[in-house]
This record gives C-alpha cells, sequence and structure tokens, in this order.
C-alpha cells in the first residue's frame, strides 16, 4: 500500500519526510490542505493536482523518478474523475500510494467503495487542523508499524499497524486552556523525532510558545500515556524532565 516511507526531504526538512501529493480542484481549498500538510512535521507537500488525470500523471512521473510520493490527499469530487475512480485507476496502473479521502460526502456506498480501493483514512469537510494532524500522525504510526514488523509478519503485529490508523483519544477531552491545534503540533513534533527526548523549554522553543505551556501539554500526554516522562540525568539546580513520544509497538 506504500511506494516509500523515506521521500527525499526538502532543504531544511527533517529526513524520512513524507511526500504528500494535494489533490482538489478548488485552488484556495488545495493551497490550505497544502498549507496543512506543511505544517505538519515530517510532512511536505510535493505537488498539488487540480483534477484526477493530473493526479495519475503527476504519480506516475515521481515513480519514474524514483522519488515517489508516499501520501495522497484525494479529493473524492473532481471535474474529471470521481475520487473513487482515481484510486482504482492508481491501483490498476500498480500505483500502491497510501490515500486519504478528503470530501464533504457523507454517502455511506462511497465510504464503502473508498474502503474497497484501499483508502486507508477517510476525513470529512470541514475539519480542524488538529483532526487533520491526527490523521497524518495516524499514517506515520501505521507505516512505521509495518516497516518495523520485517518481510514475515504476525497477527499482533498486524493489528498494532491497524490499530494505528484509529483516531487516537489523547485530545478526546482536554483540560481547560489546552487547545487541540497546539496539542497536535507538540504531539506531531514528538512523533517526529521518535529517538529524541526534548525538555518543556526545548519545545516550547521549537514551537514559538512558553515552557510553562509546553509543560501542561507534555504533562497531559504523559497521563493520556502518549508521551514518556523522565528526568534529565546531568543539570544542576532543580529536576529537569525530558520527554518522547510513547512506542506504539
Amino acid at each position: 500500500m506504500h511506494d516509500s516511507a523515506a521521500a527525499t526531504p526538502a532543504p531544511g526538512l527533517p529526513a524520512h519526510t513524507f511526500k504528500v501529493l494535494v489533490v482538489d480542484d478548488e485552488p484556495e481549498t488545495a493551497a490550505s490542505h497544502a498549507k496543512y500538510v506543511n505544517r505538519v512535521p515530517g510532512f511536505a507537500t510535493g505537488a498539488i493536482a487540480a483534477n484526477g488525470q493530473q493526479a495519475l500523471a503527476l504519480l506516475s512521473e515521481a515513480r519514474a523518478a524514483h522519488e515517489p510520493f508516499d501520501l495522497v490527499l484525494l479529493d473524492m469530487t473532481l471535474p474529471d474523475l470521481h475520487g473513487i475512480d482515481v484510486a482504482k485507476r492508481m491501483r490498476g496502473h500498480g500505483l500502491t500510494t497510501d490515500i486519504i479521502a478528503i470530501t464533504a460526502v457523507r454517502d455511506l456506498a462511497v465510504v464503502r467503495s473508498a474502503v474497497a480501493t484501499g483508502i486507508t483514512q477517510y476525513l470529512i469537510k470541514p475539519f480542524t487542523f488538529a483532526a487533520f494532524t491526527e490523521k497524518l500522525e495516524n499514517h506515520r504510526r501505521f507505516i512505521s508499524e509495518i516497516s518495523s514488523s520485517g518481510p514475515d509478519t504476525s497477527q499482533a503485529a498486524l493489528d498494532n499497524a491497524f490499530s494505528a490508523l484509529r483516531t487516537t483519544t489523547a485530545s478526546a477531552s482536554l483540560p481547560k486552556g489546552l487547545i487541540p491545534e497546539t496539542l497536535a503540533q507538540i504531539t506531531g513534533l514528538l512523533r517526529s523525532k521518535p529517538d529524541t527526548c526534548l525538555s518543556a523549554t526545548e519545545l516550547g522553543e521549537e514551537l514559538g510558545i512558553s515552557r510553562v505551556t509546553a509543560r501542561r501539554y507534555l504533562e497531559h500526554l504523559t497521563e493520556a500515556k502518549a508521551v514518556v516522562k523522565q528526568p534529565r540525568h546531568g543539570t544542576r539546580g532543580r529536576p529537569e524532565y525530558e520527554y518522547r513520544a510513547a512506542s506504539h509497538g
């Protein structure tokens, strides 16, 4: 279902950046989705397609250049082809890039057809940046789980991988004063650096928020078991803590 989990990142982007193709015929909507992608750490918009044929051409060209897209954000109502048809033609051409369907259509028959073509997630318009980020983070976790299982897998490994696509609950009931969008940014940053521990100060500096604010979100994520908290050794004065994304393995 996935061509490559490690596209060549653009300058200034972290390694293993997911290269995303945004497909939407409304220029303002497409630009908005592209900006959303670029705000999520570890993801970058590689191109924007205004219709189904253009999307198929860009996907084929990228594969031929050995720089495939890692993810397609696919609108279902395009001027030339329905999103389901685009997905079917992708699979027919051997394009196995993962797809997240983005649409205002709530028809259950369309949802079922989307699932049948291998679309892994469904995002209904309108949506918040937090909801958008969560879908991308779910995708990142899914790829991580699939990649870590090796050539042979087990039932447990497959269950872990597909459970990653289910919406997490860390932002379901936020304490007063916490904002879903900021929570999503913090979660995304930590998950983009799974082997890095950050203090509240360091995380705040990266995201442009205060240490106190960062610590409140980090403590919430710790309670939700989405983040692991541990003391940082070798620091003078009062104890300092550092945080890293919890493993989903």
